[in-house]
This record gives C-alpha cells, sequence and structure tokens, in this order.
C-alpha cells in the first residue's frame, strides 16, 4: 500500500527563515553588496539562494502521492503527475466510499480520486481534513 505526504502550510519558522535566507543570499549575491576578491564568490552566494527556493517549491513533485492545505484550500495529487488545486469555499461536501473519494463542489463539479492502493489510515485522514476545513 502506497502512502500519501501530507504538508500543512501553516506557518512554520522554518520553512519561513528557509525562504528569508535564501532570498538574501539571492540579492547579496545579485547587487554584489559585499565586495570579495573572488568575484565568483558573489555567483555562488547567489546560486545557493536560487538552489534553496527550488529545492523548496519542488517539494510537491517529489511524491506521486501529495495534499499540500493551509486554512484556504488545497493541491491534491493521487497518482497522477498534475494536481488538483480546489479552494475549500468551494467544497459542498465530500464522501469516502468503497475506496473512491467525491468531492462535490457547490457549482456541480465533482472530482474523483481512486483511493484503492492508498493505505486506509491515509485515506481517512485525507477525508477528515477535506470535511474540517470546508464550509
Amino acid at each position: 500500500m502506497k502512502r500519501i505526504k501530507f504538508d500543512n502550510l501553516q506557518i512554520s519558522w522554518f520553512f519561513i527563515s528557509l525562504i528569508v535566507l535564501s532570498l538574501v543570499c539571492i540579492i547579496f549575491g545579485f547587487f554584489e553588496i559585499i565586495q570579495f576578491e573572488n568575484p565568483i564568490i558573489n555567483r555562488r552566494i547567489s546560486a545557493i539562494g536560487y538552489a534553496s527556493q527550488s529545492i523548496f517549491f519542488s517539494r510537491m513533485f517529489w511524491y506521486k502521492n501529495y495534499l499540500q492545505w493551509n486554512k484556504k484550500g488545497m493541491f491534491i495529487r493521487i497518482n497522477s503527475f498534475f494536481g488538483k488545486s480546489i479552494s475549500f469555499k468551494t467544497i459542498e461536501s465530500a464522501k469516502l466510499e468503497n475506496h473512491i473519494l467525491t468531492i462535490y463542489k457547490n457549482d456541480g463539479k465533482s472530482f474523483d480520486f481512486d483511493l484503492s492502493d492508498i493505505e486506509e489510515n491515509d485515506s481517512k485522514k485525507l477525508n477528515d481534513i477535506i470535511n474540517q476545513y470546508s464550509c
């Protein structure tokens, strides 16, 4: 059975400090605020900033089954490369039956996700998160 990677985007001081540090590296490297004898050092500082940004924002592509959410919405990717971005305000209801998660939206659309090869605990947690944050 496969697992779902759950990524809650609520305020995390580790990730905020990583983003701020990478932005500082990019700014210092680009504007050459500190003059070094070897100009390659400024380019390397900037490259460290860009590399940390790309690692941070590529987290969703590391896992085949991925859920990223905060209080406003979620990005769900189950058994596909592209996922669905869904706002919790637009969710009318969600139900989990026979390993199929169905999300009904207010405008009449529905999304079906096949959870047959996902662990039972992860399926229940996914359904609980959707029902907890939806209106």
